[in-house]
């Protein structure tokens, strides 16, 4: 039943006896007293505790056997007043915020424990209220999903979308997006939407908004900030820069990749420093160049998922590679190891798909420096195969493009100059 989702046994038993359902308001008297939420447990769970959310926004759980007492408060209500009206001033800027889902652009549930996807002007008003100060936050809500389910269809409706902005009097566009898949998405939309006349950012928090340690606030902020500031153009993510709420860091979006699982600071600039940087409220600029412009915006807003991304590894078996052939598949981007190599009991298949036509790209492990395919031989080998070095380009933006690249053109020819030309500063100097 949904008013006891995960507990059985014993933990079943004592809520039913004190007339406790999930999302009930409680207060709980052990080795001390506790206040919070009673929530949901995973579906597996021992029948020994319950969870409680904590004001703070953390859960923890309780041993059923040292509880002396257990009292029902009344609901804790967490909505926002019916008749609040948002005013737009004319004095300030105006922001587009579309929200795609992720943490960032949901709340807690307290009847349920289930997160829910939440983003309307009043409510970025009611949580936010220093976003009011600084800009006219208009927001749209595309679709509501974790980041690890958004595909290329939704690149391409959220391109779609910004794209019939591009007259706007907006100062620049926000996504609200979720982190894990973040940098796919700036990827493609800086390839796609290049010469885009205002900027863009991606921004998502790596925890929600119900706890003590969120930084969706801080992000938001720091977004609008730099949109508004920074006086600048291209596709950015902008997320903390470490621990601290000092400084937030906005990062080039095809330059950039998500570091770590869980940290503020998940995100981070690979092979030099983020673009920009917001240090107490005020903008500092790292950039040597300006983001690389396209002369005029002539969007192209298609993709061709039938490119693979294959991460080399000792044993890897070269049939996998035939069966990616095989499958009709138009580029393959190799993650190889050190400055570009791959198995030579590969290289059979490589030459078989260099013969039929199928781009291949090569990438490095290696988290930052330059494919060198020149060095070894190797190297020298796979490039007589037919593999292009991809000089530092990250592997899972090198995906992104050739998808982008293979999406609007099927001639070999001009694949491979698309992918070694610079287009949204995907290189790094």
């Amino acid at each position: 039943m949904s008013e006891y989702t995960g507990y059985n046994g014993n933990s079943l038993e004592f809520l039913k006896i004190n007339k406790i359902q999930v999302g009930d308001s409680v207060k709980i008297f052990a080795d001390i007293t506790y206040l919070g939420i009673i929530m949901p447990r995973y579906e597996h769970s021992d029948d020994k505790h319950v969870v409680l959310k904590l004001k703070s926004g953390y859960n923890i759980g309780l041993e059923i056997e040292k509880i002396e007492k257990i009292e029902k408060n009344p609901p804790i209500e967490k909505s926002l007043e019916k008749n609040q009206e948002i005013r737009n001033n004319e004095d300030l800027p105006n922001i587009l915020l579309l929200s795609t889902g992720g943490t960032i652009a949901s709340k807690i549930d307290y009847r349920t424990g289930a997160v829910t996807p939440v983003l309307t002007a009043e409510e970025l008003n009611s949580s936010v209220p220093e976003l009011g100060e600084i800009a006219n936050i208009d927001t749209k809500v595309l679709f509501s999903e974790y980041s690890e389910n958004i595909m290329p269809q939704h690149w391409l409706k959220i391109a779609q979308t910004i794209k019939e902005y591009s007259k706007s009097d907006y100062s620049g566009i926000i996504i609200a997006h979720g982190t894990d898949t973040m940098h796919y998405t700036s990827s493609f939309l800086s390839f796609s939407l290049a010469g885009f006349p205002i900027p863009i950012v991606l921004v998502g928090s790596q925890r929600s908004s119900d706890r003590a340690s969120s930084d969706a606030a801080l992000n938001l902020i720091g977004a609008v900030k730099f949109l508004i500031e920074s006086k600048t153009n291209g596709i950015y993510i902008v997320m903390h820069q470490d621990e601290n709420d000092e400084t937030i860091a906005c990062h080039i979006g095809t330059r950039v990749r998500k570091n770590h699982t869980s940290k503020r600071g998940a995100f981070q600039t690979i092979g030099s420093d983020p673009a920009f940087l917001i240090v107490n409220n005020k903008i500092h600029k790292n950039m040597k160049k300006d983001f690389f412009k396209i002369q005029g915006f002539e969007p192209k807003i298609k993709i061709n998922e039938k490119v693979a991304l294959v991460k080399y590894h000792p044993g890897y078996d070269p049939d996998l590679l035939k069966n990616i052939i095989d499958s009709g598949y138009k580029a393959i981007i190799f993650e190889g190891t050190g400055l570009g190599h791959i198995g030579e009991n590969m290289y059979p298949v490589v030459k078989r798909a260099n013969e039929i036509g199928i781009f291949m790209g090569m990438t490095s492990q290696c988290i930052d420096g330059r494919v060198r395919m020149t060095v070894y031989e190797s190297g020298r080998d796979l490039l007589n195969l037919g593999i292009v070095p991809l000089e530092n380009m990250i592997p899972e933006i090198a995906l992104v493009k050739a998808m982008w690249v293979t999406g609007n053109t099927e001639k070999y020819d001009e694949i491979k100059e698309s992918m070694l030309n610079e287009i949204a500063s995907e290189f790094s100097t």
